[in-house]
């Protein structure tokens, strides 16, 4: 049985289809990623899978469980962690887990088994007197999640949790959700961050409320259209619209100093097409093909469909 079957979920507000036909199932024991940027529909989703809101069309089911019929007995099956979840910041760490247990109703038996377990998990212990609005972001994100798994869920859904985080914190972050992995928890994690998605061992390319593409970060990534040439020069922020503006593209963008340029010619072509336009403008740059990332893949398909106004619905 899939730990998560959806199929053509939509979602509408008026006008707005903010989650479009949307088909997915996911693995039990894997983490998916749901990547997109603002906008996208991911809330949404994570929403409609928990049960929080009635989906316009569609259905969905949580390990066998339908996710509007079977809504009381999803809650004992999965955890829910929303972008702000409802941390208590007047309550110390301990207090805040100790709440979450009486809302769980989880027996006393077993708060005395799991909370030192998930405190140690979160390396939360030597903070458990500490009042939640004393905490860092990253600190109160993992206590948010400590407070989501003290009954032990089969399914997890988590909504971009290292949103505004510091780097260091989402690194521990992820390590607590690898963990995880080993008691066949079901990761469903939505997030804006390309090299999050890259941890994921599925993830699913969100735009505008529609699934593009599915699969392994690598498999998405032979989806490529055409070759990438990466040019590097000294001030790519003002060669870039001079290349654009005289080169066939699939799309074009900025990645830190460098400029990538999509092209469906072959490489040695499109390799001689760049050079050449870069002479022309009296530009010096060091230019080659290389392997696509998750970021060339997503933008190489938003463009195309940004640049046409065509978003699906």
């Amino acid at each position: 049985m899939d730990a998560i079957q959806i199929n053509e979920l939509t979602q509408k507000f008026g006008s707005v289809t903010a989650v479009n036909r949307l088909t997915l199932t996911v693995n039990q024991g894997e983490i998916f990623g749901l990547l997109g940027p603002d906008g996208a529909g991911k809330t949404t989703i994570m929403r409609l899978l928990a049960g929080l809101m009635m989906p316009s069309e569609g259905d969905a089911w949580i390990s066998g469980y339908h996710t509007v019929n079977d809504v009381e007995a999803l809650r004992n099956l999965i955890s829910y962690m929303p972008q702000r979840f409802g941390l208590y910041l007047d309550l110390t760490v301990q207090e805040n887990i100790d709440f979450y247990a009486d809302l769980y109703n989880v027996p006393q038996k077993t708060r005395k088994e799991k909370i030192p377990e998930l405190l140690a998990f979160s390396n939360m212990t030597p903070f458990r007197d500490r009042q939640a609005r004393n905490l860092s972001g990253g600190m109160k994100q993992k206590l948010a999640l400590a407070c989501a798994l003290i009954h032990t869920p089969r399914v997890l859904l988590l909504d971009e949790p290292t949103n505004g985080v510091d780097p260091l914190s989402r690194r521990d972050f992820w390590r607590i959700l690898y963990r995880l992995l080993e008691e066949k928890v079901t990761i469903f994690v939505s997030t804006a961050y390309l090299d999050e998605a890259e941890r994921c061992d599925r993830i699913g390319l969100l735009h505008k409320g529609q699934l593009i593409l599915s699969g392994k970060p690598d498999e998405i990534k032979t989806q490529m259209r055409g070759k990438i040439v990466e040019v590097r020069c000294s001030a790519p922020r003002q060669v870039l619209p001079l290349l654009v503006a005289k080169l066939d593209l699939v799309s074009s963008g900025l990645f830190g100093s460098k400029i990538h340029l999509v092209m469906l010619e072959e490489a040695s072509h499109a390799l001689a097409i760049v050079k050449n336009r870069l002479q022309e403008i009296g530009v010096q740059a060091e230019v080659e093909v290389v392997d696509p990332s998750l970021e060339d893949v997503f933008i190489s398909m938003i463009m195309p469909l940004e640049s046409s106004g065509l978003d699906g619905r």
